[in-house]
């Protein structure tokens, strides 16, 4: 019997919600466990979620734009300032984390390629952004120095090379760099950290 597409999409969605919520635990996504909890074989489930690497892609995806979108919905500025707060409480957030800490731990070669590389995590972060972009472009708050969707992703990588320095060799996160290099291409000044 053919999977239909909107069953298909339930057990996707099952499948990753359970993943998520194996990540938010703290815990490793293994595939085998993971059938098991959904009472599927693993052909099904790769089936349903493509392989390991892809299902973690997704649920860190899905994890960066909760994380922005619940940061957008408490910024109170305007303008380049909205932007930059954004983008500041999202590194905080992200630095924060402690099931991002525990996967990193454990997994950081994987992380560095699924969040430092062109995929589903930077294509959510980028879009989230650009839709700030452009709303505080179309309102007149805010000129923008590249057309939106470069803008959203020069900033994306700026954030992400800067936030991740640990695991590329630094000592820490590097926020306050970023910022002052997303403040940069804004046009504006940024009040320095204490």
């Amino acid at each position: 019997m053919a999977t239909t597409p909107d069953k298909m999409s339930y057990e996707r969605r099952r499948a990753v919600d359970a993943a998520t919520q194996v990540y938010l635990a703290g815990g490793a996504v293994d595939m085998s466990a993971l059938a098991t909890t959904l009472g599927v074989g693993r052909a099904t489930l790769y089936r349903h979620v493509g392989n390991r690497e892809e299902l973690i892609a997704t649920v860190l995806a899905e994890a960066t734009e909760r994380t922005m979108r619940r940061v957008s919905r408490s910024v109170t500025t305007t303008g380049a300032q909205r932007i930059l707060d954004l983008v500041a409480g999202q590194m905080h957030a992200v630095d924060k984390a402690k099931p991002l800490h525990d996967f990193t731990s454990r997994e950081p070669l994987l992380f560095v390629r699924l969040a430092l590389m062109p995929g589903k995590i930077e294509a959510v972060s980028t879009a989230v952004l650009a839709e700030a972009l452009t709303e505080e472009s179309e309102s007149g708050r805010l000129s923008l120095p590249l057309p939106v969707d470069d803008l959203a992703l020069a900033i994306v990588r700026i954030c992400d090379v800067n936030l991740y320095a640990p695991l590329l060799g630094g000592d820490r996160a590097e926020i306050d760099t970023a910022l002052n290099l997303v403040a940069l291409i804004l046009g504006v000044e940024r009040a320095p950290s204490h």
